[in-house]
């Protein structure tokens, strides 16, 4: 009989098998609820629009996410990291790659959003295309940077996945960080902060609220906020004195991201969740046109 591997330090049996469960009922609700999201847009004619184009962009991330949670999950369950350093450096560079597409993609259905409801202009399959081919590039050269030697990725405390190293706060560190905060949170931020009360001004002016307009920003912030925050305060400060699991939560929680992701942008859209309905059940849709309403 082959022996357990040794607990990771600074962790307790029923902490590892906690982070463990916690990540494998991440990966498979936010893959499931994605994968729906995916096969819909396939399968539903009425559904394949170019703002929804968006939407499936958002997804493919997430699902991207919820692969990395996977990994994350059976590595926690064996309490190592079985696939060396090499395998250390892809899982990062994944992991971060659709972390910020997710992101990127978020901030491109806001501004599809403002432009539906406030100008009243269509978006045409050439622009969504473009869109979601920049978000992926752009996020794709941020994730790759760390490879190339600016930034760097390494195990999470739980040792188990790898992620951006912080536990440095050297001024390499600090440089990445500044530019990958500011080009892959604040300003996707700052977009959807603006698209979203422009939309809800014209909410009130016209007195129909059609959906919920803090909902995406919130969800970003709730989600991605705590992980941004400890790798900011690493640039200021040593955070190796926080215990290894309480420096795993804010993992934990933007692993939460493809769920609430898949209810704001997918089964929260009115005709997106028709969509799916017809899908599951066969049964039409009424409406062809799909606005990304958003209840």
């Amino acid at each position: 009989m082959v022996p357990a591997h040794p607990l990771p330090e600074g962790f307790t049996e029923i902490e590892v098998f906690a982070i463990g469960t916690a990540l494998l009922v991440e990966a498979l609700l936010g893959f499931c609820l994605n994968g729906l999201t995916i096969i819909s847009f396939r399968k539903i004619k009425e559904l394949r629009t170019p703002s929804n184009l968006l939407v499936l962009s958002i997804a493919l991330a997430d699902c991207g996410i919820c692969i990395n949670a996977f990994i994350a999950a059976f590595s926690s369950f064996l309490r190592y990291w079985p696939y060396g350093s090499d395998g250390c450096q892809l899982h990062g560079f994944h992991g971060f790659l659709t972390a910020l597409a997710s992101i990127s993609s978020s901030a491109a259905v806001a501004w599809d959003r403002y432009h539906h409801y406030c100008t009243r202009s269509r978006l045409q399959w050439s622009t969504a295309a473009s869109m979601m081919v920049f978000a992926w590039l752009f996020a794709a050269f941020w994730a790759v940077m760390p490879l190339l030697g600016w930034g760097q990725y390494d195990y999470e405390p739980l040792r188990t996945c790898c992620t951006l190293d912080y536990s440095k706060g050297d001024r390499n560190y600090v440089t990445f960080l500044f530019a990958l905060s500011t080009f892959n949170f604040m300003i996707p931020g700052f977009i959807m902060l603006t698209a979203y009360q422009s939309i809800h001004q014209k909410f009130r002016k016209t007195g129909h609220f059609k959906f919920n307009t803090g909902l995406p920003l919130k969800t970003l912030v709730i989600c991605w906020g705590p992980y941004c925050l400890l790798c900011s305060y690493a640039a200021v400060e040593n955070v190796m004195f926080i215990p290894p699991k309480y420096r795993m939560i804010p993992a934990l929680i933007a692993k939460t991201a493809p769920t609430v992701d898949a209810f704001v942008y997918a089964l929260g859209n009115e005709n997106y969740r028709g969509g799916i309905w017809q899908f599951l059940t066969g049964q039409k849709i009424e409406k062809a046109e799909v606005d990304n309403k958003t209840k």
